[in-house]
């Protein structure tokens, strides 16, 4: 119970995210902003101005990509929605003139590069969709924290920066057991959380 205090008091604490959208460092706490790309799973809600007809949910496939009335097989992955709005509009300039498309995500997966991935000795481990602003602590609530036989301290972040693969260390079990917040810190799309057990 006093892990579940410790993350509901810090659950607020979450790293700061400012400019340098695209950018990922190695270091634990630089400020990074990330515009939200769709991914293979996610809904969207696409509408074009003035024509019901054509205003559609559509789920992108596992290929990436979207199928509607009048735009058949447009890659969807990997874009922001803005992007993919722009064409939308593109395709449906051949048979609408002047068409307004605004594009909503209303359900998150993101692209598999971009999620974040939990595995080892965490309760729920899991793939979820990086959030900008998303931390360590953010990353621990929605796996429901690690079991009773992780080695918190001895955990690791694996992150991709400058084309090559980075070990950053961090303290699980000061963080949930002791509540160090020195101990939380920024994610970055691709990260990979690894929660290794302990052998005594």
């Amino acid at each position: 119970m006093g892990a579940v205090g410790c993350i509901l008091l810090a659950a607020g604490l979450g790293g700061c995210a400012t400019p340098g959208a695209g950018q990922v460092s190695a270091s634990k706490d630089a400020p990074f902003q990330h515009d939200y790309l769709i991914g293979p799973g996610d809904n969207l809600q696409i509408s074009v101005w003035r024509y019901p007809d054509v205003s559609v949910t559509a789920p992108v496939r596992p290929d990436g990509k979207i199928t509607t009335p009048l735009v058949e097989d447009l890659q969807a992955s990997g874009k922001t929605s803005t992007e993919l709005a722009r064409e939308i509009e593109k395709s449906l300039a051949k048979f609408i003139k002047d068409p307004v498309v605004t594009v909503t995500v209303t359900g998150f997966s993101g692209p598999y590069g971009e999620q974040i991935k939990i595995i080892g000795q965490a309760v729920k481990p899991q793939a979820l969709p990086y959030k900008n602003g998303m931390s360590l602590m953010d990353v621990l609530i929605a796996v429901g924290g690690i079991t009773p036989y992780a080695s918190g301290n001895q955990a690791r972040v694996m992150r991709q920066a400058d084309g090559k693969m980075v070990k950053l260390p961090v303290r699980l079990s000061d963080l949930l057991k002791d509540g160090d917040l020195s101990a939380n810190m920024p994610m970055r799309p691709g990260d990979v959380l690894v929660i290794p057990e302990s052998f005594f």
